[in-house]
């Protein structure tokens, strides 16, 4: 795993699709989320299965990874449906990552992939948070590391 941080700068604004709105997640949108994080990943990479996907959700909202900052964490929504998440905490529990706001999850729905909504809710996340916000991310996974490029991240 790779952290990489972002300084402050100018962030430009991210388009989203014509039916998908953010806003704030709240509590009781932990199921809805949890389900998104399963299916958004390959088998056994958010839980063994849905059931422990959605507790490890809950347990973001209950604080676990670090206070999690509702003002600045966004879902996707695509009528009802929850198709994105970004979810960012005030400082990560662990103690090699930088002082400093820190994103521990973002995921999309597959068929949403590469049409902005990922990159819509990483600009709003910066954007709410306003300063220097980290993340960690996989080494292999050029998509995601693509992405946290555009927006000026770099290896901590």
């Amino acid at each position: 795993m790779l952290t990489l941080v972002r300084s402050p700068a100018p962030l430009s604004v991210a388009a989203l699709p014509a039916d998908v709105v953010l806003r704030a997640p709240e509590p009781d949108d932990a199921v809805a989320v949890g389900r998104l994080y399963f299916d958004a990943y390959e088998p056994g990479i958010a839980g063994a299965d849905e059931s422990e996907a959605i507790d490890d959700i809950r347990a973001s909202f209950a604080g676990e990874y670090g206070a999690l900052r509702l003002d600045w964490s966004w879902l996707a929504l695509s009528g009802e449906t929850v198709v994105g998440t970004v979810l960012i905490v005030d400082r990560a529990p662990w103690p090699d990552t930088p002082d400093c706001p820190f994103i521990i999850e973002l995921f999309t729905a597959r068929n949403c992939r590469r049409q902005g909504v990922g990159r819509a809710l990483v600009a709003a996340c910066i954007d709410a948070a306003g300063g220097e916000v980290a993340l960690r991310v996989n080494q292999d996974n050029s998509a995601a590391r693509r992405l946290y490029a555009s927006f000026g991240f770099s290896e901590a």
